[in-house]
């Protein structure tokens, strides 16, 4: 069961990543890319890549649709990369970055001076895991996982474009707003913990995670609003190869806040504070293929419920795409359990620390255990 989890989760948190927010972002989740999972196997190492895709031309005021909008629309292509070891059976530690391919922000009319886009490398975090409790029975199997992790800026924060006023010609440069910048430039804390259980004959499994990151400020002044989201996990597997989860999540995100005693120069015109945070509730189906030590998955968001801060003002544009695609790879390195097999015991070929005297399935992905010679 545990490839089934596996191939889904990826999916979890990346949607709340780069969920547009108007003008100047309040920044949603911090990690994309797999975060709902325990940890892997001892000496175990995971290669995992996935690209989101979101665009949204919805604005809303509160929980209702608005046409007010104070661009067209925004968009981004999102690469997220992982490598992942365990350090031992209950301790997991992870890389994890991404690139955008895209980022951009169209302006009203397709306004070219008031459209702002980028693209390049965002931030580094730092996410070690580790298991509390891990039992493996022969009908089930029990995970709760605690993380914490650490996020280091590295995108930038503070890129600026040039308009030229036309009659004197003179450039000046604006910065751009925060919905299109690669970081928010800030040091972030993430909170972690995850739930599983399994019912190995039955092939399904239910599980939940919860995640918290606590936001910094960036040397601009600027702390993007904290994030917080829920998730609750069922999922079935069939053919051993193929599975299928239904989450659904609860995302929070508090309001963007500014020091104005650092920006001496007075609040920039593209900071909206007040349109930043929201409230929403999405529903994602997922479905997985996994081929000996390779998977590939697919998701898609169904918002159901959002409410954006807003003010008289300002609308705040809102969720309408969201999809992922991806591929997990996953290899033992020298010194795994899989030497200790004996001739005539059972095993798992996806996880070999899963012996047996006797016929079987595995408990972790529902595989039947194959006799070693």
């Amino acid at each position: 069961m545990r490839k089934l989890f596996l191939v889904s989760v990826i999916v979890l948190l990346k949607s709340g990543f780069v969920n547009a927010q108007c003008c100047a972002g309040g920044g949603g989740c911090t990690v994309a890319g797999g975060t709902s999972q325990g940890v892997l196997q001892e000496n175990q190492v995971e290669l995992n890549t996935n690209i989101q895709f979101i665009y949204s031309d919805k604005f809303y005021k509160k929980d209702q649709l608005d046409e007010n909008n104070t661009f067209d629309n925004y968009s981004s292509q999102y690469e997220y990369f992982r490598l992942a070891y365990g350090l031992s059976k209950n301790l997991t530690m992870s890389l994890e970055s991404g690139y955008f391919l895209k980022k951009k922000e169209t302006g009203l009319n397709g306004d070219p001076a008031t459209t702002y886009q980028s693209k390049g490398f965002g931030d580094l975090i730092i996410f070690p895991r580790y298991d509390v409790i891990n039992h493996t029975g022969l009908k089930a199997k029990t995970e709760l996982t605690l993380g914490l992790g650490y996020k280091i800026p590295f995108g930038s924060y503070n890129d600026t474009v040039g308009n030229i006023e036309p009659f004197s010609g003179t450039t000046y440069y604006i910065t751009k707003p925060t919905s299109v910048q690669l970081s928010s430039g800030a040091q972030d804390i993430i909170f972690y913990s995850f739930l599983f259980h399994g019912f190995t004959e039955k092939k399904f499994s239910v599980f939940a995670n919860a995640l918290y990151v606590k936001k910094g400020w960036n040397p601009n002044g600027e702390k993007l609003g904290d994030f917080a989201s829920v998730a609750l996990f069922a999922g079935k597997s069939f053919f051993n190869n193929l599975g299928v989860t239904l989450q659904a999540r609860y995302e929070w995100v508090g309001q963007m806040k500014i020091n104005e005693s650092i920006l001496l120069y007075g609040k920039p015109t593209n900071y909206f504070p007040e349109a930043t945070g929201y409230k929403k509730v999405f529903i994602t189906p997922q479905v997985g293929y996994t081929i000996r030590n390779l998977s590939a998955y697919l998701s898609y968001d169904f918002p159901i419920y959002q409410n954006m801060n807003t003010s008289d003002y300002y609308t705040q544009v809102g969720s309408k795409i969201q999809t992922t695609i991806g591929i997990s790879y996953k290899f033992l390195t020298t010194g795994s359990t899989s030497k200790e097999i004996k001739s005539g015991m059972y095993y798992c070929p996806m996880h070999p620390e899963e012996i047996s005297d006797h016929t079987n399935e595995c408990s972790k992905c529902g595989m039947a255990l194959k006799q070693k010679k």
